[in-house]
């Protein structure tokens, strides 16, 4: 028996979301470049929603979403690396479309 095809579609189940992580340096207030690599504790972490599975109602494909990386699975697919979620662990959503926002903008 062969192994997985690469070709074959995949369908996100229940309320899974496939997101790919927005990392790579970040920018301090003052201009400061902050490296991946730098280690800081608790920090949440933005995302891109790539797909999503049907139950999922709190987000759409392509929002931004905000997570602990401390809840995630990483999967590669196609040679591409996503993390996998639960909506439930999913902390914020960032879209054009979203209302009743706080006032912050990214």
């Amino acid at each position: 028996m062969s192994g997985l095809d690469d070709k074959l579609p995949i369908k996100m189940l229940n309320d899974r979301v496939l997101v790919e992580a927005d990392e790579g340096e970040r920018k301090s207030s003052g201009g400061i470049l902050i490296p991946a690599t730098a280690e800081l504790a608790k920090r949440l972490v933005w995302a891109t929603v790539v797909a999503q599975g049907q139950n999922v109602r709190s987000c759409e494909v392509g929002d931004k979403v905000l997570f602990s990386p401390d809840d995630r699975y990483e999967v590669e697919v196609q040679g591409n690396d996503y993390i996998m979620l639960r909506e439930r662990e999913l902390h914020a959503v960032a879209a054009a479309r979203v209302e009743g926002s706080t006032g912050l903008y990214l």
